[in-house]
């Protein structure tokens, strides 16, 4: 729909295919953006566990015909919808993940904000030379974390995930785009890495692991997390007691939502309101958390 659309329609349909999603900060910024704007919004969590390829596309056949704008995927499935698609971005096309579909004239088209996000969050933690970074976990938002450095131009991209095959299919993809190199282990990842981005959901909540021993990282490195519940993660934790730079999952949450809401809408949300509508969240998780 065309911003002359949404400005007279007033109504805004998204939503979140996923599961767990429960703890989603996602419904309270993309509502809050959509208010700013003068839009009715609404952000529906559509939460289903162990959906298979036929499950799926139940969902998208709804998302196609009751009037949303377009929906967010997260884990586990922002691999398994790609063939489900009529048509995919170039840049989710190149990395086989979609993180947000846009619902336009019938058809159900294929994005990954999750890539933009992060490469708008990164950024600024890189030194100018571009120095190695290892990336933990090659899945959905693994592979877009990977193509957001690629992008930046990182040199030396080193990339482990425990399914060997999976880390070297991303490394196939990543070959036309500066190239990647699978670690055999972590150890063998962080080996001379200036940065360390965890891709796995180790550490979110209720679970307190970590994706790489304590014991590897140190001060003269940055470490970034796209997990953001909790926003500080024993990883993020063990890298701040270490004196490392580090980068919580929010500056990646509010960006990819920004990007998704402006592919949904056309129109370009405030990440200043966005970030308010993260932080009043995670700050009740927080507080109902420690009271628990």
């Amino acid at each position: 729909m065309s911003k002359r659309g949404y400005a007279a329609s007033k109504k805004l349909l998204t939503g979140l295919i996923g599961a767990p999603i429960a703890h989603s900060a996602s419904p309270a910024m993309h509502e809050r953006a959509a208010e700013a704007l003068g839009l009715r919004g609404h952000y529906q969590l559509i939460e289903v566990a162990g959906a298979d390829a036929a499950g799926l596309r139940m969902m998208l056949e709804g998302v196609r015909r009751l009037g949303f704008a377009g929906v967010n995927v997260t884990y586990p499935y922002k691999e398994a919808v790609v063939p489900l698609l009529d048509e995919l971005a170039p840049g989710a096309a190149a990395m086989g993940a979609v993180n947000t579909v846009v619902a336009r004239d019938g058809r159900l088209i294929g994005h990954n904000t999750d890539t933009t996000g992060f490469a708008r969050a990164v950024a600024p933690l890189l030194a100018p030379s571009g120095s190695a970074v290892a990336v933990i976990g090659t899945g959905g938002v693994g592979k877009a974390i990977a193509f957001a450095l690629a992008s930046l131009k990182v040199s030396g991209l080193r990339i482990f995930d425990s399914e060997t095959a999976r880390a070297e299919k991303l490394a196939s993809l990543l070959a036309r785009h500066g190239g990647a190199t699978v670690a055999k282990s972590v150890e063998d990842a962080l080996d001379g890495a200036t940065g360390l981005v965890n891709g796995t959901p180790v550490g979110m909540l209720p679970n307190r692991g970590m994706p790489v021993p304590a014991t590897l990282l140190h001060e003269k490195m940055w470490v970034a997390d796209a997990v953001y519940s909790p926003l500080i993660t024993p990883l993020l934790a063990a890298a701040q007691a270490k004196g490392a730079r580090i980068m919580t999952g929010r500056e990646l949450a509010i960006y990819q939502a920004a990007d998704a809401f402006e592919l949904f809408t056309g129109l370009a949300p405030s990440t200043e309101v966005m970030g308010e509508a993260f932080d009043e969240v995670m700050a009740a998780r927080s507080a109902a958390y420690h009271a628990a």
